[in-house]
């Protein structure tokens, strides 16, 4: 049954009750900072925000006497919004709720489009995202493009994965190797794993050690199974803590960062396994297609489509096997979607 759509007063009328309840949690959170930070407060130290639940966060500890520990902290009014991989500075109270005072630079930040289009970050500090495909469902080579064309235009490292390495066979084999084959002649690092029968997780787990890595891929391709086979008490580790914090804490909504005993870290959220390339333009998304880099400003014409124009360089380039068809099919449907 497809669903019923809500009219402009009925949405007007969601916004505005959501908005009041909005207004009513922060008059709430703004009594409750009042009467921490007239109480005693600890002395600053720095943190990491591990998880984000309305107005208030998780904060891990990195230095000082609570370090390694976790504490539900409010924020401050004048700070911006704060999103999982966050780096903080920090007060504990005494009552095991601390306080937020100030908001560390962001050396990268993840973001998408919420409800009404507008572009919100969603986790910060990402170093490596991690593409994840399968032969089942069937790779889409524009699918992965439009996630390495994010990957650039967010400056963060991309990394190939192709999960459920056990499935490939005599049927699916040939069209699946040209597909590797088209990024390994580009240079884009690439892993063949397997979730389920732990094949190449090894490599994986070191390849993600020293990194604060997102997972992102359409659905079914297994990114929860790789999750769970990488941190198997993921569950067990969260319980405690929701314990401490309080009940209703763990939800898919929620981006939350988790630990490698190697020394790395994983945001795991829905919200940041698929983001749009509705907030580049035609230059990001040229900028990326890694092959395109050293042709861009030799067409004929300086405002060249790349389409049909005479002294086109990168039709050129195409015709001499220099870009494969496949990834300038890509690029063209990319730059239809955002028209």
């Amino acid at each position: 049954m497809a669903k019923r759509q809500l009219n402009r007063r009925q949405n007007w009328r969601i916004e505005k009750i959501q908005e009041e309840r909005a207004a009513r949690a922060a008059k709430r959170e703004s009594h409750t900072l009042d009467t921490l930070e007239g109480g005693d407060l600890g002395p600053e130290q720095l943190g990491l925000v591990i998880a984000h639940f309305g107005v208030q966060v998780e904060v891990e500890a990195l230095d000082g006497e609570l370090a390694g520990q976790v504490c539900r902290c409010h924020l401050r009014a004048n700070l911006p919004a704060l999103v999982t991989g966050d780096q903080v500075v920090w007060r504990a109270g005494n009552q095991g709720i601390g306080v937020i005072v100030a908001q560390l630079p962001r050396n990268t930040e993840l973001c998408r489009p919420d409800s009404r289009g507008q572009l919100k970050p969603v986790a910060a500090n990402v170093d490596l995202i991690v593409i994840v495909f399968a032969p089942l469902p069937e790779p889409h080579p524009n699918l992965i493009d439009r996630y390495l064309v994010a990957a650039e235009h967010a400056g963060i490292t991309p990394l190939l994965l192709l999960n459920k390495a056990d499935l490939i066979d005599a049927q699916n084999g040939p069209a699946l190797e040209a597909l590797l084959a088209v990024y390994r002649q580009l240079g884009y690092p690439l892993l063949e794993v397997s979730a389920h029968e732990g094949g190449g997780m090894q490599a994986l787990q070191e390849r993600l050690n020293g990194h604060v890595s997102v997972f992102v891929g359409q659905s079914g391709v297994g990114k929860s199974s790789l999750v769970n086979s990488l941190l198997p008490g993921v569950d067990t580790r969260v319980g405690p803590l929701s314990e401490q914090t309080g009940a209703g804490t763990h939800t898919t909504t929620t981006a939350r960062l988790f630990h490698f005993p190697g020394g790395g870290k994983l945001i795991d959220s829905p919200g940041i396994r698929e983001f749009g390339l509705g907030h580049v333009s035609r230059d990001d998304v040229e900028a990326g297609f890694i092959e395109f880099h050293e042709l861009l400003g030799h067409c004929r014409f300086r405002d060249c489509k790349h389409d049909r124009e005479p002294g086109c360089a990168l039709l050129k380039a195409l015709e001499e096997g220099r870009i494969q068809q496949q990834r300038m099919n890509s690029y063209r449907h990319i730059l239809s979607s955002l028209t």
